[in-house]
């Protein structure tokens, strides 16, 4: 009995010391702005390649997401499109401190629904309420979105806003305005270039002058609800060559190092 028991118990330890180490695989939970849509689906798989995390993305305006965490939403990462509602999480010591950096910038354009649409100048005196005749504009919603915080920001300066504030079609998100165009629904939008160009359906008649709205920066950082390496490797990722290429591909411009 005693011999049988040690062979067995040898055996057992034999087996156990040929076992490959295990490496530990996390879920990195990512709220990020709508308009990052394609561009986090291009790299979602690359990345859980590469390390084997789980990557839970969720999409919606920087306004909701942010709100979402305040009231305890189990994020890891936040990415806005916008300054704002970054600082609004970190004033409210919801950052995890020194992780905040600025990721992208974008630029907001005139759309038209189809694909045929002419080119037209965006600059004062411009006559978008003629344009848009008895249609309506999409736009992203105005007082809390970022894409449509810019777009009102710019349509003000250049003295549109008050001529076609009443026609304006306020969305949940730029995805949403966009798709209020690209289906005919409305005919004619404001929304990032990088939305723009993932639409057949609409085209680009014009560009926004920089200087009339406040610079489009998103801004990424680790929240500070809990700390694992996992957080910090997807952090790492995004400023990389992989994420800077699919960044690059959907129109942003990668602004971090």
């Amino acid at each position: 009995m005693y011999r049988s028991f040690r062979t067995k118990t040898a055996a057992i330890l034999t087996f156990v010391t040929v076992l490959p180490m295990v490496s530990y695989a996390d879920e990195i939970n990512v709220f990020a702005a709508a308009s990052m849509t394609n561009a986090l689906a291009e790299m979602e798989a690359n990345f859980e390649t590469i390390t084997g995390h789980d990557l839970v993305v969720s999409l919606a305006g920087s306004s909701a997401l942010a709100r979402q965490i305040q009231q305890g939403a189990p994020a890891d990462i936040f990415i806005s499109a916008n300054q704002g509602w970054m600082d609004t999480l970190e004033a409210d010591g919801l950052v995890e401190e020194g992780t905040r950096f600025d990721l992208l910038n974008n630029s907001i354009v005139l759309i038209a629904s189809g694909t045929n649409a002419a080119p037209v100048g965006i600059g004062p005196g411009m006559d978008l309420a003629g344009m848009l005749g008895d249609g309506r504009l999409a736009m992203a919603l105005v007082d809390s979105v970022p894409a449509g915080i810019y777009g009102k920001a710019s349509l003000e300066s250049l003295g549109i806003w008050t001529s076609v504030e009443d026609q304006v079609a306020q969305a949940d998100n730029v995805r949403a305005a966009l798709a209020f165009v690209a289906t005919g629904e409305a005919p004619f939008g404001i929304v990032y270039a990088t939305d723009a160009a993932a639409e057949d359906n609409v085209t680009v008649v014009g560009t926004f002058p920089a200087d009339s709205h406040p610079p489009i920066v998103y801004p990424a950082a680790d929240l500070a609800n809990r700390d694992f390496p996992a957080e910090a490797e997807f952090l790492d990722y995004l400023r990389g060559p992989e994420a800077r290429a699919a960044f690059e591909r959907q129109g942003f411009v990668v602004v971090a190092e």
